[in-house]
């Protein structure tokens, strides 16, 4: 029998249309037990974040019952679809001890890095992304990729140190161009052939760090640890030099798919999901060509921005300017924009469960952790922030359930996500943010 490539099938099936779509692994990509490449590589554990911002109302948000099936009150009806790949957090607390409650900053700062910040220009340690992606993406081209539905490059929950934020992806565009142009390596090509230049640069590059190696020795404790950092980005270089240089293992989900067109600049709710559904597909098309095992989607910012048909303040004005309709339990308007983040959350995890990988999904594969920056936003409340989970790790997790955390640090959603990510921590966060308790009612 002929060796069938998942690639031609796709374009006799679709007549070399412009519409792409991914198939399934068939039996004969895997193994027999479905669960790795035919060449034997295991199908790799990927890590997620989510985010959107300005929190919820709680009393039409938080279901009432705990558990499995649970009741999905207004705010998140349009999860239904998606109940049985989630979790849903409440009653988790962010402490901010001695430091002040720094509006849309204290909450998502402390649920990102474990640690409350003290000032609006403070980014203590790092975020969860970052602990993990040192983990678990040295063997891609991407450490980590980030991406944003705002337009804006500003607007970013992942950092590396205070001076160093990571810039998320904000057009269609220029993400695909990043992720399919010059220095992509298609892994189910026939024929590998290193980029000459490539070689050059690893060349100049190997001169370079013997050069610093030996600048080491005669600078002082300061300038050694400034040189420390730059030999970690010179390391990297390198890394990704040897990637480039290493035929990929074949990937059979993973399908060049057509240049995208920039949606209109705007923060319109409309043109928001449409921008947040086109870096969806793109982000889950790195990561099936495994260019990247860590990856962050960020809906909106902690001072979302984002504005309503017919209606003249956007979300954050919304949120402080509009009056609680006591027969509503909410904020009309405010609710509405909560709503429509709801909707993005559900069409993000459908999309990675849709998505055939090995004998089940890309979701299957993958720990995505979904946080925002208040409760309640009016009040600038860090009490019970909501937070979301989705898929199994690989069968790790227990998914279709809402966890009460009567109180508890919120942070030991973010310790549990890292210790199922490898991290061997014994605890995570700092002060009463501190955890070494794993959420054990998720846990298989």
């Amino acid at each position: 029998m002929s060796r069938i490539s998942r690639r031609r099938f796709l374009r006799g099936t679709l007549n070399g249309g412009v519409v792409t779509v991914a198939l399934p692994f068939l039996a004969c990509f895997l193994n027999d037990g479905g669960t790795a490449l035919a060449s034997g590589a295991p199908i790799p554990l990927r890590f997620g974040t989510w985010s959107w911002g300005l929190g919820m109302s709680e009393a039409i948000f938080v279901p009432k019952k705990t558990g499995p099936d649970f009741d999905l009150p207004p705010e998140i009806e349009s999860l239904a679809p998606v109940r049985q790949h989630i979790n849903l957090y409440t009653n988790y607390h962010v402490f901010k001890d001695a430091a002040p409650n720094l509006c849309h900053h204290s909450g998502w700062v402390v649920l990102r890095s474990g640690i409350a910040p003290l000032t609006r220009e403070n980014r203590p340690g790092e975020t969860i992304d970052v602990s993990v992606a040192r983990k678990t993406g040295n063997e891609t081209r991407f450490r980590s990729l980030s991406a944003t539905a705002t337009g804006d490059v500003r607007d970013s929950f992942s950092y590396e140190n205070g001076n160093s934020v990571n810039a998320p992806e904000w057009s269609p565009l220029r993400f695909y161009q990043r992720l399919f142009g010059p220095g992509f390596q298609d892994p189910n090509a026939d024929e590998f052939t290193p980029d000459p230049t490539v070689l050059i640069r690893k060349s100049s590059l190997s001169v370079v760090m013997d050069d610093a190696k030996k600048l080491h020795g005669e600078l002082g404790i300061e300038d050694r640890q400034r040189l420390d950092q730059y030999f970690t980005g010179l390391r990297d270089l390198e890394r990704r030099f040897d990637l480039q240089l290493t035929k990929p293992e074949p990937r059979e989900a993973c399908v060049v798919m057509p240049q995208p067109v920039d949606p209109p600049a705007g923060l319109d709710a409309d043109l928001v999901s449409k921008r947040h559904r086109m870096m969806t597909e793109l982000m889950l098309m790195a990561v099936a060509c495994d260019q990247t095992r860590v990856f962050n989607m960020f809906y909106a910012s902690a001072f979302s921005a984002t504005t309503k048909p017919g209606y003249d303040k956007p979300h954050h004005t919304a949120t402080h300017e509009e009056a609680v309709v006591p027969e509503l339990q909410c904020q009309p308007n405010v609710s509405w924009y909560t709503r429509r983040a709801m909707e993005e959350w559900a069409y993000y995890v459908q999309a990675l469960a849709n998505f055939r990988e090995g004998d089940g999904s890309l979701l299957d594969n993958c720990f995505v952790y979904a946080t925002t920056d208040q409760s309640f936003a009016k009040i600038h409340s860090i009490e019970g922030i909501p937070m979301f989970s989705a898929g199994t790790a690989q069968g790790q997790v227990r998914t279709g359930l809402h966890l009460d955390g009567k109180g508890s640090p919120g942070c030991r959603l973010g310790y549990t996500a890292q210790r199922l990510m490898g991290l061997e921590i014994k605890s995570w966060g700092d002060k009463s943010n501190r955890s070494s308790d794993a959420i054990s009612e998720i846990l298989v």
